[in-house]
Order: C-alpha cells, then structure tokens, then sequence
C-alpha cells in the first residue's frame, strides 16, 4: 500500500472555517443510513442548497474539501426527501461515491453516532456538554470526558511457500474468504496482536511479520492496521465457531475474496501482485 493512497484532500477542522455557502455538503444519516442525491447512475452527497424545507438535526462540523464546507447530522422519520434522493447503507455505496466522499461519510456516521451516544455521561447520567475547540463531550458534574471511539484491530496476510492464508468466517457470505483480521487487546502490541489471532483463528504460528499500511473502517469503528508475514510452523486448525475454514491459496486457484474498498482487498493484491 503506498503511503499517498491514504492521503485526501479533506482538511478535518470542530468548527467551520470557510464562510457558509448554498454549495456546503451534508451527510446526513435516517439511522445507519446516508441520504444520497441520484445523478447520472452514480451516488452524491447533496448540498445544502438541495436540502431546503428539510428539518436537520446533530449537526456536526467535519471540516472542508475543496473549498467546501462539510457538515454532518441527521434527518427525523418523517422527512420527504426530494424524489432525486434516497437513503442507503454507506457500505453499499464503496463503487458508488467518490473516493473521497466515502471516507468523508465514515467519519460523519462516527461523528453522528459519537453524540448520540454520549448525550449523557456514563459515570454519574449527568446531561453532557461539548468542549470547545475539541471533538469531546464532558460531564460537568464530575468531569468525565469522552471522545469518539476507535477500535484498532489487525489483518494480516501470511505467506507459505508461494501461498496466501484465507479464512472463511461465518458471519460472512458462505464463499467469501479473506485474510485474518482481529482487534486489538488492552496491553497488546500490533504486532503481538498478529501473532495471537493468526494462531487463535489459524493454528499456526507466523515471523517476519511486517507493517504494510492502514485504513479506518467505519463499521463500526474501527483502524485496520495492515502486516504480512511469513509461516512459521503448525497445522491448520480451525475453532469452527468464528472462522469455518481456512487454507492456503496459490495466485491461481484464488476463492471469492472482497471486493471492495478494503485494505483486505490491497493485501490480497500485494500477494497476487508478488507471488
């Protein structure tokens, strides 16, 4: 994964620093879905131009792209849309948004999600309070200050003798194979973390294992932390309870793996790419 890949032009910023416009963007989310404007068969985020008569709510500043302002928040039940205009799952939408606009979404719905579910603080139920200048919430009856979650976890891509390690978990589509992946423990280096879950999902053991790139993946909220490594010693030998199956696949003989934006995806074409 080169390095410029994980670079936008999105410049993050809590409070708006381009003057307001009719062109300023809004994600906004109906529960866990985006509403997206339909044009030309492709998806794109509307302006506030388009928006007009509708009742917004938790709207958040995310920053600017582009010389646009970008904002975030959320639509009421009883919202009519513009007949232009629908709601979707942001994942279903990886082929359809810009780039750019995909990942700008994934930080929207944290951000949306972060307010929400901080309204209150979790110590003592007191109504919380934003901190100025800061993406925080804070309690002011006893202080507790929270920020917006981020779990980080691994994936990883395993190398034996010219093959690639593919799993294939059972919460997901019963061809689908991908490389392992899993968060992260309180205590826990990435790349003691690499190690634990190739063994507990694999059986085996990996070396060499080295940093290749990251990705947040805001399903929920998480940071994907990318490696390769190398076989090391075991068998395969699978729980049966979170990961179904798993074996090593040449270039050649590959089953259906994602197709996606993923960093899941890179690993794999780094693998095809070089063996």
């Amino acid at each position: 994964m080169r390095n410029e890949d994980n670079i936008t032009n999105f410049i993050p910023a809590v409070d708006v620093t381009l003057p307001k416009t009719d062109k300023d963007i809004y994600f906004l989310f109906y529960k866990d879905e985006l509403l997206v404007k339909s044009e030309d068969n492709k998806a794109i985020i509307p302006a506030i131009v388009d928006l007009k008569n509708l009742e917004l709510t938790n709207i958040q500043y995310l920053g600017s792209i582009h010389g646009q302002n970008c904002f975030c928040g959320e639509l009421n039940k009883d919202a009519i849309i513009p007949k232009d205009m629908y709601f979707s799952k942001l994942r279903a939408l990886t082929h359809q948004l810009p780039t750019d606009m995909f990942w700008i979404g994934g930080r929207a719905v944290q951000i949306v999600n972060f307010y929400n579910d901080h309204k209150y603080c979790g110590r003592c139920g007191t109504l919380t309070q934003s901190v100025e200048g800061e993406r925080a919430k804070k309690c002011p009856k006893c202080g507790l200050v929270n920020y917006p979650r981020i779990s980080p976890a691994i994936i990883v891509a395993v190398v034996k003798e010219g093959k690639l390690l593919l799993a294939h978990n059972n919460q997901s589509a019963k061809d689908l194979y991908s490389v392992v992946a899993g968060f992260v423990e309180a205590g826990e280096t990435f790349e003691e973390c690499v190690t634990r879950e190739v063994r507990e999902e694999t059986g085996i053991t990996v070396k060499n294992i080295k940093y290749f790139g990251n990705q947040p993946w805001p399903f929920p909220n998480s940071m994907m932390i990318g490696f390769t490594a190398e076989y090391a010693s075991g068998e395969i030998q699978v729980d049966g309870k979170e990961i179904g199956h798993a074996d090593w696949y040449s270039s050649t003989e590959m089953p259906v793996t994602p197709d996606s934006i993923s960093i899941a995806k890179d690993l794999i074409g780094w693998f095809t790419e070089n063996y």
